[in-house]
């Protein structure tokens, strides 16, 4: 209280009383907030100051009913007391939501097809806005750089719990990259975007709230990486831990007395062999030893966990601890359930889009599919965008095929120049993507960086089937028994097996691809098998040509290099070369050593990820990296194209996708926990 001489009246002034209830702001309506520091959200200190008002929190009228759904979950604790003492205030897009309801997913099967689901609940430390170009807190309060980009702090929010209820700090960071990423019983080797230059980091935690990485070079693209990827840098060290052996000195005598060999077994039943995060629970790994498991699902800070999952899908509830509340208190998500169904057919995908089973859908779906999609949007009450995409359609020839002769024609560069010449990648544009997309060839950045010399697009992409001709002529791939198709240089039938998942590239893309090749003398077979025939028939080296979706912005290249190093991406994309990725596993014990200009790509990505983005270092490290990736034609480009995007109309704050893509981890920057279904 203060006093005031007014005209020689003494006034008493009251300090400012903050409002009790505070305005219910969304993006469409500030109601004359102003916005926070970052786009669409805030820290609930920043936002109660900017409204001059004291959040008060409520909860789901259904959550005790859906906890007690959890297995072994206890009872619940005080909305207020289950989330962080600084819980992330997140502003709706268009209104405050309604909570209830069940949303139905569709995917291919378990762990094939389910990222665009997956990533409607995933979290990571920080995110991307949906501008696609600010990175944004999530789990993680804040982060700050050293100068040098060596060093990468993180502040984490005091009294965050893990959905059952346990207390998530930096030791479980901690735990998921020393006792898991780079434990070689969990991961045969490190993924790169756990180490920096092939060297792993060190991971310092001062107090439960602070998580330092310390990296042995320069490593700027981090964060993006901890921004658009399923990995998390997170796993429950309470739960995991007590069946890690360097954790807990019983951990095998637990897990023995649950039926498992030793602790790992059980680790990987939850785990998995890898940072995937769709990975089959002990429901589907060990249904006979789940009942002595201490959950069905470890633990998560996801909006929802898993509580069923059989070979015919999965479902889920929200998470009674999730760190996320609306800028009216109510503690997110919206969404009581999620319900996940596998169909790994197409066209029966296709047709519960079209009846309107489905409440959102993205992934597996190509622009040839929008024509159906669109004709049918009001009978089945659903909405369709079609939005650009970022990576496009891509071809590899084999270049490491098992079949030596096979191998010595893929592996020459004028074979692939031929075979991508033959293209005709105009009529592919017309016909597949009804004139919409961009014919081009792959150069491996996507959107294009200024240090790409744009001759690089169109490169060997012009369509000149004559030309190819008498390339193949002069390579001696020629027509030796006379029935108009070209045999192998040791007389061998030439014939290049096809094989793709609709998941990856559409059909009709690869049916146009094959005519072409076939008008030039190369006999092709065409068939569709499911993601994980496709992703089992890559792992052992028997594809002869890759058939998938490939690029990356690059943000992302500058944090995962898996582009540039064989064998050119990872298990769930798009890769040939098998056998130099062997070559370069094993030093050069076993597999096949890569020609030079695939050393010098593997050199010249660690030396990008470390140079100053945008300096003159950097953009000639890059350009570099263009022209060998492209003139050596190891990944032939096609059509630059756009996707659909579906969801029911019955769903809520659904927002315009700036891209249909997996490269900023599809849904993520959409912000899934605040969209509700309104029935």
């Amino acid at each position: 209280m203060k006093r005031i001489l007014l005209g020689g009246v003494a006034l008493v002034a009251f300090p400012m009383v903050a409002l009790a209830n505070c305005p219910p702001v969304t993006v469409a309506d500030m109601m004359g907030v102003a916005p926070g520091a970052f786009p669409e959200q805030y820290e609930l200190s920043e936002f109660q100051a900017a409204a001059n008002c004291t959040l008060e929190f409520s909860e789901n009228p259904a959550i005790a009913e859906l906890n007690a759904r959890i297995r072994n979950n206890p009872p619940l604790p005080p909305v207020a007391e289950r989330l962080p003492e600084e819980p992330l205030v997140v502003a709706p897009y268009e209104s405050i939501g309604k909570y209830g309801g069940v949303f139905d997913a569709l995917s291919n099967a378990t762990e094939a097809g389910t990222s665009d689901f997956m990533s409607v609940r995933h979290v990571n430390l920080v995110r991307y806005s949906d501008d696609l170009q600010t990175i944004v807190p999530n789990v993680a309060k804040s982060w700050e750089w050293n100068d040098d980009y060596t060093q990468l702090t993180f502040k984490l929010r005091k009294g965050h719990k893990w959905s059952d209820g346990q207390p998530f700090t930096s030791a479980d960071v901690k735990f998921w990259y020393d006792n898991l990423a780079l434990d070689p019983n969990i991961n045969e080797k490190p993924k790169d975007y756990v180490t920096v230059a092939g060297q792993p980091m060190t991971v310092e935690t001062p107090d439960d709230e602070t998580v330092i990485f310390k990296l042995p070079a320069p490593k700027p693209g981090l964060l993006a990486h901890f921004a658009t990827h399923y990995a998390q840098a997170f796993q429950p060290k309470h739960f995991l831990g007590r069946f890690h052996p360097a954790v807990n000195p019983d951990a095998d005598k637990e897990a023995q007395a649950l039926g498992f060999e030793n602790g790992y077994a059980v680790i990987k039943a939850y785990y998995g062999n890898s940072d995937w995060m769709d990975t089959a629970t002990p429901m589907l790994n060990s249904p006979d030893k789940v009942a002595k498991m201490p959950a069905d699902a470890a633990p998560t800070l996801e909006s929802h966990i898993v509580v069923r999952e059989t070979t015919e899908g999965r479902h889920f509830v929200a998470n009674p601890y999730f760190y996320m509340v609306d800028t009216a208190g109510h503690q997110l998500p919206y969404i009581n359930e999620m319900d996940e169904v596998f169909a790994n057919d197409h066209e029966v995908r296709l047709l519960k889009l079209v009846n309107g089973e489905v409440d959102y859908k993205s992934q597996s779906l190509g622009l040839p599919d929008a024509p159906l999609l669109l004709q049918n949007q009001d009978k089945g009450n659903y909405t369709v965008q079609i939005a650009p995409r970022i990576s496009m359609a891509t071809v590899s020839l084999n270049v490491t095929h098992p079949d030596e002769a096979k191998r010595a024609v893929f592996g020459n560069l004028e074979f692939r120049k031929a075979m991508s010449i033959a293209i005709n990648r105009d009529a592919l544009n017309q016909t597949a993507y009804f004139g919409e997309g961009e014919p081009r060839q792959y150069v491996g950045f996507s959107p294009v960086p200024d240090f790409v010399d744009p001759k690089w697009l169109s490169y060997a992409a012009e369509f000149d089937p004559d030309t190819a001709k008498k390339m193949l002529d002069e390579l001696g791939v020629v027509d030796k028994d006379g029935d108009g198709m070209r045999e192998l240089p040791n007389g061998d039938k030439l014939v290049i097996n096809m094989q793709f998942a609709t998941q990856g590239i559409p059909g009709q893309v690869v049916e146009l691809i094959a005519q072409d090749w076939a008008n030039v003398g190369i006999s092709t077979t065409v068939k569709e098998i499911t993601p994980d025939e496709y992703r089992s028939a890559q792992s052992s080296n028997q594809l002869d040509v890759g058939l998938w979706e490939k690029s990356q912005p690059l943000a992302i290249v500058l944090g995962n290099n898996e582009l540039w190093v064989p064998p050119f991406e990872n298990y769930f994309a798009h890769r040939n070369g098998m056998l130099w990725a062997e070559w370069v596993d094993t030093n050069g014990a076993s597999g096949l050593e890569p020609p030079d200009y695939v050393k010098q790509l593997m050199k010249d990505i660690n030396a990008f990820q470390s140079a100053p983005v945008g300096s003159p270092e950097s953009n000639e490290i890059g350009a570099r990296m263009v022209e060998n990736m492209t003139s050596n034609l190891l990944f032939i480009g096609t059509v630059l194209s756009k996707g659909p995007i579906y969801h029911s109309n019955k769903l809520k704050n659904f927002p315009e996708f700036k891209t249909e893509s997996y490269e900023y981890y599809r849904t993520y920057p959409y912000r899934g926990p605040q969209w509700y279904l309104d029935e």
